[in-house]
């Protein structure tokens, strides 16, 4: 179950982003995760909320968007969506493709509360983060 080690690894991002920004409790994180990232969405949860027990991310909601397999043709460029595992150009039928995305496992951002009276603040975590890689 390598959902364990990215929820270790999130918590890791999570915590450091959250000093960075000044928050004292993580109340949501929201990813971006490739179908074909080999993520089951409810075992990360699960592994999350076991893994944040006892940090400022314990209770935090985990808000998931699927990144859908994108692919662009070798021969005419054209993109497209891969659609039941069908890695063919639906313009020229040709097998040479390059994936765009799908694969993607990265954090959109972190929302949290900072302690002060305004309440909630949101720590843009730069989608460039990738957990568990």
């Amino acid at each position: 179950m390598h959902e364990l080690a990215i929820a270790r690894s999130l918590i890791d991002i999570v915590q450091e982003e959250a000093g960075r920004h000044g928050l004292v409790k993580v109340v949501v994180i929201r990813l971006q995760i490739g179908v074909l990232a080999g993520v089951v969405p409810e075992s990360l949860t699960f592994c999350f909320e076991m893994v944040s027990q006892d940090t400022l991310a314990a209770g935090a909601a985990i808000e998931i968007e699927t990144v859908p397999l994108i692919a662009r043709c070798s021969r005419c460029n054209v993109e497209f969506q891969v659609d039941d595992n069908i890695f063919l150009c639906p313009e020229c039928g040709d097998p040479s493709i390059k994936l765009i995305s799908g694969r993607d496992l990265s954090i959109v951002n972190i929302e949290g509360e900072t302690g002060e009276e305004d309440g909630a603040g949101e720590c843009p975590s730069g989608a460039e983060h990738l957990a568990g890689k």
